[in-house]
């Protein structure tokens, strides 16, 4: 009795570096990651294009996953998800230099020797892009990666954020014209953290995705990662890290990026906008098999990195049953789940999956999210129809 007592406890102390509750992770049997055996076939979407595919991953252009053909819990570097807007800038990697600037007491440049040289970690994180949705790209703006690299905190401590301090910006090597009250005006990509998000422990100037050196696509040399945060949020081909006493009002923070929703303000409805930062608790099924007359539905769960309670498939607006995770699952990867589902009838069926957080949070259905006009966060229940043949 002790001992199990002892595992237990142990149990709980993992879950919550994982992101799963203790109640998930015992509830789990022998995950098998979803490879299709021998034998075992895809079966049709009905709400997709029977032609659907997508092309290879191109310099300056977006290129998603097609979820149906996930098959291994890291996505390999040339399927991991890419949006650029300002096209794919070639960074000098022999002359690279990161600057740190602004508030600081003291300003420093690294070289890639110098931050290879200093003391990396590894994190498993995944995320989407904050414009991924349902339609036409069926939830593909996603990865997972192991991600190595330096701790960012680190970095900040050793220049001395000054007290006044409050915003930090991290500039990209992308550039591009923007017209601003009717000026044209050279930009480069940037995003900001307040110092506080910033100095957390789990954010990362990766130099490594996968066990590679940082791919062209996804930001040689170096990139930020932040995880539990939207793509948008982890710059690539970072080149700059600024440190102000002021909001960054850049056009990926301030104007693009930015979510107008209606809410409650008091006792007002109100348009109120926000910019895109944390993950908002999503899962989606995005794969049913077969193999025999054995059906397997598949999906993935994203979120900031808040525990898990449970994550459930609704077939045909019947009961809802829970899913299994896959326990390679961290805190901040994404979570694949599976379902089997036996006795399926011929004809069309309505798949739908949910998720819900140790705090109680449940993903919402479409009727159930702000009202928005804006492309941004889609996170609401995504039902699927499929076609049982006999």
């Amino acid at each position: 009795m002790h001992n199990e007592k002892i595992d237990r406890r142990t149990l709980l102390k993992n879950s919550i570096k994982t992101g799963l509750t203790l109640g998930a992770i015992t509830s789990l049997p022998q995950w098998a990651l979803p490879t299709l055996a021998q034998g075992e076939v895809l079966v049709q979407f009905t709400d997709m294009p029977e032609n659907y595919s997508r092309g290879p991953a191109l310099p300056g252009a977006t290129h998603f996953q097609d979820t149906r053909q996930i098959d291994s819990f890291y996505s390999a570097n040339e399927d991991f998800y890419v949006v650029q807007h300002y096209g794919q800038p070639e960074v000098d990697v022999a002359n690279f230099k990161l600057s740190v600037t602004g508030l600081v007491n003291n300003p420093r440049e690294y070289t890639l020797a110098d931050l290879q040289g200093r003391t990396q970690f590894e994190i498993d994180a995944g995320f989407e892009c904050g414009g991924n949705r349902p339609d036409s790209l069926f939830q593909g703006l996603i990865g997972n990666a192991k991600w190595r690299g330096v701790r960012l905190r680190e970095i900040l401590q050793e220049a001395g954020v000054k007290p006044e301090g409050t915003e930090i910006v991290f500039f990209g090597a992308d550039k591009g014209t923007e017209n601003i009250r009717e000026t044209d005006v050279e930009q480069s990509f940037a995003r900001s953290l307040p110092v506080e998000e910033a100095m957390r422990d789990e954010n990362m100037l990766a130099l490594e995705m996968n066990g590679e050196a940082m791919p062209q696509f996804h930001g040689r040399p170096l990139r930020l990662l932040v995880p539990g945060f939207y793509g948008v949020a982890n710059v690539k081909w970072l080149t700059q890290i600024h440190v102000q006493d002021r909001r960054y009002m850049g056009r990926f923070m301030g104007r693009d990026y930015v979510t107008l929703k209606k809410e409650m303000i008091g006792n007002e409805a109100r348009w109120v906008e926000n910019s895109v930062t944390r993950i908002q608790l999503k899962s989606s099924v995005v794969r049913v098999t077969r193999l025999g007359n054995q059906h397997t539905i598949t999906g993935f769960v994203l979120n900031d990195g808040t525990p898990l309670a449970s994550v459930e498939v609704q077939i045909d607006n019947g009961a809802w049953q829970a899913a299994e995770i896959d326990p390679q699952s961290s805190q901040y990867s994404w979570k694949l789940f599976s379902l089997n589902w036996s006795n399926a009838t011929a004809g069309e069926h309505t798949i739908v999956s949910r998720v819900t957080d140790a705090n109680g949070n449940v993903q919402p259905t479409a009727d159930q999210v702000p009202e928005k006009i804006s492309r941004w966060e889609n996170y609401a229940q995504f039902p699927r129809t499929v076609m049982v043949t006999g």
